[in-house]
């Protein structure tokens, strides 16, 4: 099945559209770009630079997708935005390339949600099944693994990692590392817990919540620095959720952690 392009959009030479997709009115598709199939641009959607979107990901009007970077640093490199399958990018929400210092790419993975106004900087780096609420923000060279959820009006210094299925929520302002299943909240983000509704949705046995309870505990409560706690974690734990956390922390960050408080 051909793409379907309305008359007033403008697609220029070079770009590459894959069979179903659907180009609504007034967007404009550059030169570089490749949709996958089915892939669907509302209307008004611009879409730029050399972007690859996979298939499937609809985008809703007024999104402006693989933009330069908004880095003063950037002078005119080469670099790319790759965002995965089934994606859902609402009103607004702003992704930029990335830039030569930061890898040259900003990548996105699948089955992601993000809401309007949201924006994702250059050199981020997003997993699967990610959702950004309303008007979240994500600095340059942040990393988010899979099924974290960050919540509307928040935002994500540069650099900061967080792991897979922590949440934060709303109205945040994260400037640390936060470990993977962790909860964060309040204005200048404080790791309050852990995501358990997110574990109990996604089928975690309770076991592994338990372990992961008394994991946390021991983060909060322990002797030592928070590293020293980690290591002492990982020779003691025969849970992979517990695990996960203490590979999160030992490994290499330009960031330091929330710690809970």
């Amino acid at each position: 099945m051909s793409a379907e392009v309305h008359p007033s959009a403008v697609v220029e030479p070079g770009a590459t559209l894959g069979e179903g997709c659907v180009v609504g009115p007034f967007c404009h598709v550059g030169p570089e770009v490749e949709l996958g199939p089915g892939v669907e641009l509302r209307s008004h959607v611009v879409v730029t630079g050399a972007t690859r979107i996979g298939a499937e990901t609809l985008i809703f009007p007024f999104a402006v997708i693989g933009e330069v970077p908004q880095d003063l640093k950037y002078r005119g490199e080469k670099t790319r935005l790759e965002i995965g399958a089934r994606n859902r990018i609402r009103e607004h929400v702003t992704m930029n390339c990335g830039t030569e210092g930061g890898g040259g790419v900003t990548r996105v993975g699948d089955d992601g949600l993000f809401m309007a106004g949201c924006h994702v900087a250059h050199d981020v780096q997003i997993g699967d099944r990610v959702i950004l609420v309303n008007n979240a923000a994500l600095a340059g060279h942040c990393v988010l693994e899979d099924e974290v959820i960050v919540g509307g009006l928040s935002g994500v210094h540069q650099f900061v990692r967080i792991g897979r299925g922590a949440i934060i929520g709303a109205v945040t302002m994260v400037t640390n590392d936060v470990i993977p299943h962790g909860l964060v909240q309040a204005p200048r983000g404080r790791l309050d817990g852990l995501n358990l509704v997110g574990l109990k949705r996604r089928g975690v046995s309770r076991a592994d919540i338990t372990a992961l309870r008394a994991a946390f505990q021991m983060l909060a409560q322990g002797e030592g620095a928070f590293q020293d706690r980690a290591r002492r974690l990982g020779d003691e734990t025969q849970s992979d959720y517990v695990r996960e956390i203490v590979d999160f922390v030992l490994a290499g960050s330009d960031r330091s952690f929330l710690t809970p408080g």
